[in-house]
């Protein structure tokens, strides 16, 4: 059942983020005739893009996959993980599955040339600069506690530590 419940989360949050919005917004023209002209292997931005969108999936896979395995819950807000997650990413910034969200937008905002990606993908990380220390935070100190008090005191919140943070290690960065 927790397959089920992830497998949705990821269709609703990462899947109108990512594919539902993008086509939208690229449905109104932009870039429609760029696209064609970037997409030759020949051209270096086209791999730069392609980079940072793999990159950036590659990032998200990995964080919802920590969320499914470790945590047992999924990256809804509805349907969070039991567990409070540090591994992997989580050991560097908190929140790398927004990382990965927003490079996979900018890498889609290169491929297509579009303006109107590359401002969704910073009103995108806007919107979740403002929701995660308003909204998710204090939901996680109350159901976290200390745990979470001794994260976010070690794990900055958006750019990462040079160097991995252990629970057992009491010392700030």
């Amino acid at each position: 059942m927790l397959i089920v419940r992830a497998l949705i989360s990821i269709a609703v949050l990462p899947g109108t983020v990512l594919v539902l919005v993008p086509a939208w917004l690229l449905s109104g023209g932009d870039s429609a005739e760029t696209a064609t002209s970037l997409w030759r292997a020949s051209d270096p931005l086209f791999w730069f893009a392609l980079l940072l969108l793999v990159a950036g999936l590659s990032l998200l896979v990995w964080t919802v996959s920590l969320f499914f395995r470790r945590g047992r819950g999924t990256l809804a807000p509805w349907d969070p993980p039991e567990h409070l997650v540090i591994a992997g990413p989580y050991r560097f910034v908190r929140n790398p599955m927004i990382t990965g969200v927003v490079t996979a937008l900018a890498g889609e905002a290169l491929l297509f040339e579009s303006a109107s990606l590359a401002a969704w993908s910073l009103v995108f990380f806007a919107v979740n600069a403002l929701y995660f220390p308003l909204v998710e935070e204090p939901g996680l100190r109350r159901r976290f506690g200390e745990e979470y008090s001794q994260y976010c005191a070690n794990v900055p919140r958006w750019l990462p530590r040079l160097r991995p943070w252990l629970p057992s290690d009491r010392s700030a960065p």
